[in-house]
């Protein structure tokens, strides 16, 4: 399960966790949670045991698969309920119902179901009645307490006890319920919804991933700290050297970087902490530069040690630590799939009613058994494939039964199916010449010209309005270009045939929307005649012949896109960041986490606390954008820059605002508004959301970022661009550190299995 940590790996009295008597002559596996009469209890297999023994090996290997623990009940009703559980209706209903509740928070008041943010304009958002939200979320809780029920039935008692995770799960269910009873008390018009804050519980228990990565993170903390202290003290002392150097002087000139940057302590300390991420830099230090240049050495050394050394060493050991960390938590990953393997071979021999010391399984119950294991199917004809060269034998032992599954480990290879065969010699050299590596070159420069011309239309009409434009001219470019593209799709398909053409990621790409522009050009040649192209530039229809050919250009300049797969560099890279949107999604999980909390908080904090200027009546719209103008205290601040739509009003406006804080970029302006319409302890909760994403996730991310790239370049390094297209890179973040990996030992293995909580070996 999930939720469970693996048991301790200290070495075990492994006869302690048999059920038999010292005479039994069961081999491995004695079935668990049966009544105590059961006559294949401790002796050779019973009647209906043998069905039983391969229900429990078919559950074992699909947790390997999957890393999940195998300390749960293995009786037969509760097996088909766990197959139930993990199947793909049930994980993807599980995972609609946590994208429900925590979706919610869009719908809930205060509602972001308005077109704008900004508080001068916006109009009233539609609020959901009371009930319908609390209703969806009511639906939502049942069935979180049905996963709890399942959960906590599948792993006993014991091991219930054991897992934080799932008592927390208990009490966060439990505050959600106590706190949806008091809405409804309430009639939906409470102030603070205390659930909330706590949904993102869900997104988090769900995630085996995410809870290690979680876990990884909290280690890394204190192991980061010396650095944080390091940075803090820098801050600190170049605080006090500039409250020195800049303190107010009897010539009111002269006073401007005192006035504005080092007024008091908290404005010293905020100045340079927002130099820190170069935000004001370098507004921050022009009054004093202009006064002297040798004020710069200050601010220029505050920024070389603080910004370039300080915060680098702080991504270097956030990189090194998490690495680490993450390596111990793949570790752990690695047993439960050895862990798994193994089980699944002791109950299979238990099968066969064999002896200890014979430590084998029959080929055909491992062939029934990949039957029945739910796996891609690469995988599984693999596997299958493997076990098939032991039929001669009959048996495998136990060595062999485990490397049948290292396949798991290995990359899937894409193989590509052989081009048709033309008997004519005229069409076989036509067939050489359109598969020729050159035609797809020659069709990149054909979209490279195409774009060129796109762009060059674009800008000789850049100063004209779209009724203004001639369209006929850029119609007709498009349309020998779509030609072209046509021309060439249907030679490679000639070539490589239908299945071949379609083999390739690139040629499907380049296909559908070959496709697309085809069906697009003749809606335009359906609804718009070619002799009234120049008649008619500024139709006004439902779609105008301008947002069609817009339409049509855009996706050819997407279709440029077909060039990445042919350069081997940026193949890397596009590949890596498809590698890392897949298997990284625990780290974009805890970002939502992060970013779901502290807008909440922030919406309680900060919900209405800057109010815009307020409209008199008689005057005109013109006087009303002069005096919203003047009603600015600074240039650079919050109403001069017109930032009215970033606020906490709203949970959508809220996360927008926290994302244009995590990039750091004028969120001074956030942090001085909401400072002086609210408290000067406002800046608290920006500094803690810039340290927990701008510092801490973003520098984690940069470290998986490096982890990815650098395997897959060393991977790589020697293959051409076509070995590059051949492979199919699935890279997991197992794979990621699997030449560091440390392969359990067998006492180890034994012992966890010894120590399972419903599975009797002896």
């Amino acid at each position: 399960m999930e939720a469970e940590r693996l048991l301790g790996s200290a070495p075990q009295d492994y006869g302690s966790g048999a059920d038999c008597e010292p005479g039994a002559t069961g081999p491995g596996a004695g079935a668990a949670d049966r009544e105590p009469g059961d006559p294949g209890r401790c002796g050779g297999p019973g009647e209906g045991d043998e069905e039983l023994y391969m229900q429990q090996a078919v559950v074992f290997i699909e947790d390997a698969i999957q890393y999940r623990s195998i300390n749960h009940r293995v009786d037969s009703a509760s097996l088909r309920l766990y197959r139930c559980y993990y199947s793909r209706i049930c994980q993807w209903g599980l995972g609609l119902t946590i994208a429900t509740v925590l979706l919610l928070a869009f719908v809930e008041r205060p509602s972001s179901l308005s077109i704008s943010s900004d508080p001068r304009s916006r109009p009233p958002p539609w609020e959901p009645p009371c009930g319908l939200t609390e209703g969806l979320e009511a639906v939502c809780l049942g069935v979180f307490c049905l996963d709890l029920a399942v959960k906590s039935y599948l792993i006993g008692w014991e091991e219930f006890r054991k897992s934080k995770w799932l008592i927390g799960y208990m009490v966060v269910l439990s505050a959600s319920a106590i706190d949806w009873v008091l809405s409804i008390s309430m009639l939906c018009d409470e102030k603070l919804r205390v659930r909330r804050l706590i949904r993102p519980f869900f997104l988090l228990q769900n995630s085996s991933l995410m809870k290690k990565t979680l876990k990884c993170i909290k280690r890394t903390l204190p192991e980061i700290a010396s650095v944080f202290l390091l940075l803090a003290l820098h801050l600190c002392l170049f605080t006090m050297i500039g409250m020195l150097l800049f303190a107010k002087t009897q010539n009111p000139e002269h006073n401007g970087e005192w006035e504005l940057y080092f007024r008091n302590l908290p404005t010293s300390l905020t100045s340079l902490l927002v130099l820190l991420t170069t935000a004001n830099n370098p507004d921050v230090m022009i009054p004093a530069y202009t006064l002297n240049r040798a004020y710069a050495l200050f601010f220029v050394a505050f920024s070389v040690f603080g910004t370039f050394f300080l915060m680098n060493l702080l991504t270097a050991i956030i990189y090194n630590q998490f690495r680490g960390y993450l390596l111990m938590s793949v570790q752990t990953s690695i047993m439960r799939r050895r862990l798994g393997i193994r089980a699944a071979f002791q109950v299979l021999s238990a099968q066969g009613g064999m002896e200890d010391t014979v430590q084998r399984v029959p080929v055909d119950s491992v062939l029934d058994l990949m039957s029945r294991v739910q796996l891609k199917t690469y995988f599984k004809a693999a596997v299958t494939r493997e076990v098939q060269q032991f039929s001669a034998v009959g048996f495998m032992e136990r060595e062999s039964f485990q490397k049948l599954f290292d396949e798991l480990d290995k990359d899937q290879i894409k193989e590509h199916p052989p081009m048709p065969q033309y008997t004519p010699p005229v069409l076989q050299k036509l067939q050489q010449i359109f598969s020729h590596y050159y035609v797809t070159l020659l069709g990149n420069a054909v979209a490279l010209i195409n774009v060129i011309c796109i762009c060059s239309v674009l800008v000789l009409n850049s100063e004209k309005a779209v009724g203004e434009r001639d369209d006929y001219v850029l119609e007709v470019i498009n349309c020998c270009f779509i030609l072209v593209y046509l021309l060439e799709m249907s030679l490679k398909v000639f070539a490589f045939g239908l299945r071949g053409y379609l083999s390739y990621r690139n040629n499907v790409f380049d296909g559908l929307l070959t496709v697309l522009l085809t069906a697009l050009q003749i809606s335009i040649f359906v609804t718009y005649k070619l002799h009234k192209l120049q008649r008619e530039p500024g139709s006004h229809r439902a779609l105008s012949l301008w947002e069609m050919v817009r339409l049509v250009n855009m996706l050819i300049v997407f279709r440029f896109l077909r060039i990445i797969p042919d350069i081997k560099l940026m193949s890397l890279v596009a590949s890596t960041l498809l590698d890392l949107v897949k298997n990284l999604r625990a780290f974009a999980g805890i970002l939502v986490v992060v970013f779901y909390v502290f807008a909440v908080f922030g919406i309680w904090l900060f919900e209405g606390a800057i109010k815009p200027p307020t409209p008199m009546s008689g005057l005109s719209n013109s006087t009303m954008e002069n005096i919203t103008s003047n009603l600015s205290m600074t240039c650079g601040s919050y109403e001069q820059l017109g930032y009215w739509p970033n606020n906490f009003d709203d949970f959508a406006a809220s996360i927008m605002l926290l994302y244009n804080i995590m990039v750091v970029n004028n969120w001074q302006a956030f942090m001085e508004a909401y400072s002086r319409y609210t408290t000067e302890w406002s800046k608290v909760y920006f500094v803690c959301w810039w340290l927990t994403s701008s510092v801490m996730w973003v520098n984690l991310f940069v470290a998986l970022i490096l982890e990815n790239f650098i395997f897959k370049w060393d991977r790589s390094h020697s293959c051409s661009v076509t070995e590059v297209e051949r492979t199919r890179y699935e890279t997991s973040v197992q794979l990621m550190f699997k030449e560091h990996i440390q392969e359990p030992t067998e006492e180890e293995i034994l012992c966890q299995l010894h120590l399972h909580p419903h599975l009797h070996l002896h």
